[in-house]
């Protein structure tokens, strides 16, 4: 169960935080939350998707595999991409908000949590987070401005998926996918931009995207879906050394 603290140079001076990768870190995941903030580097090695919460409002996310646990960019305490999502970058951090006068006036500001529960944090060992003398690290700041594109991501998501779903262009996606003759897979309740609509649309609602910034975003979402046959190609090499492994084994 999480345990969140305010993050404190004091009470935390000898945190530290295990950046490895692994199944024991809850990196074994089939997909993580993805933000507007971080398309253009997601699109260059992940497909990027949507998908409904529970309020039906749009998310995106980036699909790491096909099934549930499933993380085909992990590999043993390696994460095979340049680019780490921001959702996985955080690690045991969060944003939260705390109420402080502010030209008196009492608003919400913004503060860095920490998960003292996080299987990260567990081990004592790892990046520090705070220097001798109380200052930031340099992994802090990193994940001080991870922290930010996240929060700035999450209202531009609800903004540009809100508008890109009033044109019509979000659509449900169902993929299938046959990995070889013994393999195959379904993926449902995921959505994509509808290339055809978006090309349909008039210049008053092209120009409206535009000037918004989403239009950039639903290209990007587009671009990314070539990533799909760098993930279809891990599937398959997978495959065949398990299979490789059982027929040594038998």
């Amino acid at each position: 169960m999480a345990r969140y603290e305010l993050l404190d140079n004091i009470a935390h001076a000898n945190l530290r935080v295990t950046t490895r990768f692994g199944a024991q870190f809850g990196d074994d995941v089939g997909m993580v939350q993805a933000f507007p903030t971080e398309f253009a580097e997601l699109q260059r090695e992940y497909p990027i998707f949507l998908r409904k919460d529970a309020d039906g409002q749009f998310h995106a996310i980036a699909l790491l595999g096909f099934e549930q646990r499933e993380n085909l960019y992990l590999d043993g305490d390696r994460w095979n991409a340049t680019y780490l999502p921001g959702a996985v970058a955080r690690g045991p951090f969060l944003i939260g908000f705390q109420e402080r006068q502010v030209d008196g006036q009492l608003r919400a500001e913004p503060v860095v949590h920490v998960d003292l529960e996080h299987p990260r944090v567990a081990g004592g060992e790892g990046e520090p987070v705070f220097t001798e003398h109380g200052g930031n690290t340099p992994y802090l700041d990193r994940v001080i401005a991870v922290l930010r594109g996240i929060n700035d991501g999450v209202q531009a998501g609800r903004e540009m998926f809100a508008a890109l779903d009033a044109l019509q262009l979000v659509q449900p996606v169902t993929l299938e996918i046959r990995f070889d003759d013994a393999h195959q897979v379904k993926l449902t309740g995921l959505y994509g931009i509808d290339r055809e609509r978006l090309a349909a649309l008039d210049a008053e609602a092209l120009h409206g995207l535009y000037r918004s910034g989403w239009l950039e975003g639903a290209y990007l979402v587009l671009s990314s879906l070539y990533n799909m046959r760098r993930l279809i190609a891990e599937k398959q090499r997978r495959i065949r050394e398990q299979e490789g492994r059982q027929e040594q084994a038998a």
